[in-house]
Formats: C-alpha cells, structure tokens, sequence
C-alpha cells in the first residue's frame, strides 16, 4: 500500500505541509487523513501523508502506477487502516461507520455474480422508484428495460454476461442508490473505449455533482477544471 510526505520538491511544487494542517484544524473537512502511514508486505508506502477535503470540494489526485493512489483512496473508503495517523471522513473514524458514508467506483469490475438488482442495491431494501432514478442517472434505465428479466438478469461471474461500460454503470447507479456524501472514484474510465468511456463521464457528473470527491488517477486530463490536483510522487503528496 502506499504513504506520502511532506516539504518541498525539486520543481517548486509545495507539499502538503504539517503546519497547514494545523491551522486547518478548526476548519470542517468532510474527509481527513492527518500523518498516515501505511505499509505493504514490508514496504512503505504512505509515511506522514495529511489530506484535508472541504465539503463539496473536488479533488484530484494523479500518479504513475503503483504509487499509492489506490491504497490512500481505500484508506478513505474504510477499506484499509493506517499503520499510524488517523482517518475521518463525516465526523467517523471507525472503519464501518466510514463506510457507511462514502460510495466507491473502481476502475475495475467490482460486481457481484447476482442480478443487477443486487449489484446496486447490495441486498438492502431499496424502494422500486429509488432503483429506477439511480439506473436513469446512470444511463442504465433504457438498457435494463430491453432485458427479457429486467433488473432481475444476471450479470454473471465477474461480470461476464455485461459488458464494461454497462459494469462500470452499475456501480455509478450503486453509488448514486447509497447516495453518500462522499464519492471516491478509482481510474472509473480508464479501461473502457472512448466513445463509453464519455458516456460513463456523463453519469459521473450526475454522481459527483454537489458531492464531496477524491478521483485518483493516471491521467490529469481526466479531471474537469473544478479539481484541485494533487501527485502522488515517490511516498510524497504534491499540490499544484
């Protein structure tokens, strides 16, 4: 897994500073990560990484492969603790109350081998016109009406009896049925061809909008002019 630092780097770039976020500690962040450490079959790779996101803010966070970002977004999500440092998002520390408040959209196929109903309701009960609205956000709604058993069709082993844009929908529809404050995406886009991949674009801006997000990803052309943009580089967390 992957941690990140904090100073001064070679090109300029200022780092995520210990003493900002001391003077931000008043201030209300919907998601938190203060001197995170995470390390990874004796690896390092998050030390004394801080992140501090405002609510509604849009944050972006680019870097090669293997580099950490997947592990900080899981961090985030509750889904790893950190080694030290601490993690909050709404207030919640716990590893399941912060679960309860965020929606996760990964780059790869995340569904289970149930119908689609399932994959998006994740077995609670949801009422029938709440499904709908979140498959009409995800441009699924269309889609899963020409289906012989509709939201009762399944998707198969892995996903295998829907394509990977109609995956990658399901999960946009997943999250916008949890409807969380928090919505972290991992590379959502970047396994499919382009033409999907600006279809999938378009339900992510549904997801996202008015919410707070931590996109990572490989590419920075991904992220629209309202992120702020962060790279994670070598353990170290760079802003601007």
């Amino acid at each position: 897994m992957e941690r990140d630092g904090m100073g001064q780097d070679k090109m300029g770039c200022s780092l995520v500073e210990k003493d900002t976020v001391e003077q931000d500690r008043t201030e209300r962040y919907e998601a938190r990560l203060e001197d995170v450490a995470f390390s990874y079959g004796g690896k390092q790779v998050l030390q004394n990484l801080s992140l501090m996101v405002r609510p509604g803010e849009h944050i972006g966070i680019v870097g090669g492969s293997g580099c950490g970002k997947s592990t900080l977004l899981k961090l985030l999500a509750g889904l790893y603790e950190p080694d030290s440092g601490s993690v909050e998002v709404m207030g919640q520390r716990t590893s399941g109350d912060i679960r309860k408040q965020v929606a996760l959209v990964m780059q790869q196929n995340a569904l289970f081998p149930l119908s689609i109903r399932d994959n998006i309701t994740c077995g609670h009960q949801v009422p029938e016109a709440t499904l709908w609205e979140a498959c009409r956000g995800a441009s699924l709604a269309d889609w899963i009406k020409g289906l012989p058993q509709g939201l009762d069709t399944h998707v198969g082993q892995r996903g295998g009896q829907v394509s990977g844009g109609q995956a990658q929908r399901i999960q946009i529809a997943r999250a916008l049925c949890k409807d969380a404050p928090v919505i972290l995406l991992d590379e959502p886009v970047s396994a499919l061809d382009r033409d999907t991949g600006l279809s999938v674009l378009a339900a992510l801006g549904r997801l996202t909008a008015g919410r707070t997000v931590v996109h990572v990803t490989h590419h920075p052309e991904a992220l629209d002019d309202g992120y702020a943009i962060y790279r994670l580089e070598g353990g170290r967390l760079l802003r601007g």
